[in-house]
């Protein structure tokens, strides 16, 4: 009985042994090569798969998912002989696993080594001044040369990112200098900008109100001038509609004389002659028949 039963237990975890190696689940995302006698046989999808026992053999699954690789920061010597560190980050992705179980031993290492020789390549025809303005391009070049390299390893390169790129400490502190004097020079244009543009405009508000005064004053001549011109009309007609006869004009003229003599600058003038006939026909209106000023310069002053 005791042999019996050993045998049976025996021959059960044997049983459980070759279930165990003929059936494989593999999980999603992930493939699997199966090796047949030491040969490459077939890659196994995800889920349920029968593989034979002790001649099929299973090589450790590989990750389909993309993978983020990061390195050590690495020092590179750029076009103008200074030394950068730069810290850079792959996203890659596993495209055919049988190449990639084949082709390469370790794809990873792979990626990391050809990483820092290409950075070097590219970082080494550049100055550091293109180096920090240029991120997209060194991607894009890394990018590149990393995915036409890794396609034969199945592997696909996705994305090739900078986190960081670091000068030498005397070099960010001449830059932080210059990026400061910089900063002054602008302010110092802008400045100067708004003062010009004040005394632009402060000049050419001073031109609108001269012209605005001058305007004025020529349409308020215009209007007193329109006026005294209304205001004749107004008196001739006034005058001929009235029918006065030659006393009243003669009158309106001796008094509109004193007028004419005003003013600082009226020394000497000349009486027009029809002054001696206003002055007739007052005198014969008044019953006067001589005696009428036959000088025609009046004193000085008027």
């Amino acid at each position: 009985m005791t042999a019996g039963l050993i045998v049976l237990l025996v021959v059960a975890a044997l049983v459980l042994l070759v279930l165990a190696r003929t059936i494989r689940i593999v999980p999603q995302a992930r493939a699997g090569v199966i090796e047949r006698l030491g040969r490459y046989q077939r890659t196994l999808e995800p889920g349920l798969a029968i593989v034979i026992p002790f001649v099929d053999r299973l090589r450790p699954l590989i990750d389909l998912r993309e993978q983020v690789i990061t390195f050590a920061p690495q020092s590179v010597i750029t076009e103008d002989s200074l030394v950068v560190h730069i810290d850079s980050v792959i996203y890659s992705q596993v495209t055919d696993p049988k190449a990639a179980s084949y082709e390469i031993a370790d794809y990873i290492q792979a990626i990391e080594q050809l990483t820092v020789t290409t950075l070097r390549n590219v970082i080494g025809g550049i100055t550091l001044e293109d180096t920090l303005t240029s991120r997209d391009q060194i991607n894009a070049q890394l990018r590149g040369v990393l995915d036409e390299a890794t396609g034969k390893w199945g592997v696909r390169v996705n994305r090739v990112e900078l986190k960081a790129i670091d000068p030498p400490g005397s070099i960010q502190e001449a830059m932080e200098k210059q990026m400061r004097a910089e900063r002054d020079r602008r302010a110092a244009i802008l400045t100067a900008e708004g003062v010009k543009q004040s005394q632009i405009l402060t000049a050419e508000g001073e031109k609108q109100s001269a012209i605005l005064k001058a305007e004025g004053h020529k349409t308020a001549q215009i209007l007193e001038a329109e006026g005294q011109s209304q205001a004749i009309e107004t008196v001739f007609k006034a005058i001929h509609e009235g029918n006065a006869d030659q006393k009243l004009l003669a009158y309106q003229y001796l008094q509109m004389l004193p007028q004419i003599a005003q003013g600082a600058s009226n020394k000497l003038w000349i009486i027009p002659s029809e002054f001696n006939q206003a002055l007739g026909r007052l005198g014969a209106s008044l019953g006067v028949t001589d005696g009428a000023p036959t000088d025609t310069r009046a004193p000085e002053g008027g």
